[in-house]
């Protein structure tokens, strides 16, 4: 007897009730054949959305209108003369249609992109920045910076998406210190922005919030959307706590993450630059404790040598050593000052000689024995022919001096 595997009876194509049964990836292998079989390449005009680019260098995005979008892929040798795609932005695409049986629908192997206007995803985006930076609200200078210690963290998110999970792993591994203030919002859809723009303000009025997370998780341009409103964006403004925003993926630029004080490429990012790492700050405080402690045991080692050199010199020994040292100082001293008498007691014998000398030539001690001395303009008169009948003179006296005027000369 002979057995057969179910792939083996698929693929001889079993008939049910008189129809062949394809297998799927029979069906897509024809689709592929009939949408290959157009005319090829096609150019087709969109706008740009749900735009992201692999690790490989290829970009992936949807080509959409009002009424229908298209898979489009873009390889890296192609992607490399693009820079100027973005979601938002009307293009012109030149591309193969082709069909993907993994997903099963067509898509467009795109081979160059060029630019067809604006689209309107892009001119709102434009409208909002511009509005927010003539007001200053996109300022590097109003940037905020985020508190060192956040006792309290708020954080605006939903409570059923995974942005909530991984915000909140991360601060409890890295700061379990702080506690977490839900406020939940909706993150997408109508009214996610008003809805967003409440928690924010909510957050901001109880003032025991020290920073505020705004999170939201990946999506396509669509899901992001709430965070280009402007209302939004003045929230976020306005509050007097400052803002951490991280909306999708790091390639996602929204404008709430334009107007907040930080902006995070993730969630799991804006929660990592919210709170200190509490291991960090572990380590920091032991590397203290020990500078600290080889600080003091430097000190006390330093002080006990201060203590012992200064007990050693304070022994009776050493004491007894510097009191005979000085004694004997004292004795040499004593020696010389008595050798010195002699010498000084001539020198005052040779002084009081001189200075007898001196008072025995001295005009004062002429005065004292009654004599007087002339005086007529500062010099000493000698003889009568220095002076006139009329003129005036000083006499110094022993005991002053007195003003006299000649009234006659006689020479003798």
């Amino acid at each position: 007897m002979t057995f057969r595997t179910a792939a083996v009876l698929a693929a001889e194509g079993p008939v049910v009730e008189g129809l062949q049964v394809l297998t799927v990836s029979e069906l897509c292998e024809r689709l592929r054949e009939v949408v290959r079989a157009q005319p090829q390449p096609v150019h087709v005009g969109g706008e740009v959305r749900d735009l992201t680019r692999a690790p490989s260098g290829h970009a992936y995005f949807n080509l959409r209108d009002d009424g229908a979008q298209l898979a489009c892929v873009l390889f890296r040798a192609d992607a490399d003369a693009a820079p100027g795609l973005r979601d938002g932005a009307a293009v012109v695409v030149h591309a193969d249609l082709d069909f993907y049986p993994g997903r099963g629908q067509p898509q467009l192997l795109v081979r160059t992109v060029r630019p067809r206007g604006v689209g309107d995803l892009w001119v709102a985006f434009e409208a909002t920045r511009a509005a927010l930076a003539r007001d200053g609200l996109l300022a590097a200078g109003r940037k905020r910076p985020l508190p060192r210690f956040p006792r309290r963290v708020g954080l605006v998110t939903s409570e059923t998406g995974a942005a909530i999970r991984d915000v909140l792993t991360v601060l409890r591994r890295r700061y379990p210190l702080a506690s977490v203030l839900l406020a939940p919002a909706s993150v997408q859809g109508e009214g996610a922005a008003d809805g967003v723009s409440r928690a924010i303000r909510t957050l901001d009025a109880r003032g025991d919030v020290d920073v505020i997370l705004v999170a939201r998780g990946g999506g396509s341009a669509d899901d992001l959307w709430a965070f280009n409103d402007e209302g939004l964006a003045r929230a976020i403004a306005a509050s007097r706590v400052p803002v951490v925003a991280a909306i999708g993926h790091e390639t996602d630029v929204t404008i709430a993450g334009l107007v907040a004080d930080v902006r995070a490429p993730t969630p799991s990012a804006a929660a990592e630059l919210a709170v200190p790492d509490a291991a960090e700050i572990e380590r920091a405080l032991a590397a203290l404790r020990s500078a600290l402690a080889r600080g003091l045991v430097a000190r006390l080692r330093d002080a006990r040598l201060r203590a012992d050199a200064l007990g050693t010199a304070l022994s009776p020994a050493s004491l007894a050593v510097r009191a005979s040292a000085s004694r004997h100082r004292l004795t040499a001293a004593h020696a010389g000052l008595r050798a010195f008498v002699p010498r000084l007691l001539r020198h005052r014998q040779t002084l009081d000689a001189a200075r007898a000398r001196l008072e025995a030539l001295s005009p004062l001690a002429t005065l004292r024995r009654g004599f007087a001395v002339a005086i007529k303009d500062g010099r000493v008169l000698a003889s009568v022919a220095g002076v006139a009948a009329g003129d005036s003179f000083l006499m110094l006296l022993q005991d002053g001096d007195m003003e006299c005027r000649v009234v006659r000369t006689r020479r003798r």
